[in-house]
């Protein structure tokens, strides 16, 4: 989870800044995770590695802010979305507890899509910062 939520998010960054830097606009977006803003049982590491995501988009649009460059960044943090975790997972306790939040069908990718096309959309003089998904039966 560190290589992928962590390393992964930062190596993008390293790779998709300085083009951005030069041509004095862009927009990174990053995914972190409603896990990412309340710890859960049995998800500790996760939440870590997505808590770890916000700090580092943060960060970055303060620093690229005081630097005055035309960069825009984003944080999606969905709640439990419709992928093959919620298939392949072998911890049954973690997913019963992720599978207990919400009460009705999970997201979907494509909620999740929708959501960065909103982001980028917004006029150049505004920056969607941070943004919350969750299915509307989201229990806690």
């Amino acid at each position: 989870m560190i290589d992928v939520n962590i390393k992964g998010v930062l190596y993008g960054i390293a790779v998709a800044l300085p083009v951005m830097i030069q041509q004095d606009e862009g927009h990174i977006i990053n995914i972190a995770s409603v896990a990412g803003h309340k710890v859960g049982l049995g998800g500790v590491v996760y939440s870590g590695t997505k808590f770890a995501v916000r700090a580092i988009t943060e960060g970055l649009r303060m620093e690229l802010t005081s630097k005055h460059h035309h960069i825009r960044t984003t944080i999606v943090s969905p709640e439990l979305v419709e992928t093959e975790l919620l298939h392949t997972t072998t911890d049954a306790e973690a997913l019963n507890a992720l599978k207990a939040r919400v009460s009705g069908e999970p997201l979907r990718a494509q909620n999740v899509a929708e959501t960065i096309v909103y982001a980028i959309e917004q006029p150049p003089g505004m920056a969607v910062n941070e943004i919350l998904v969750r299915p509307i039966e989201q229990l806690n």
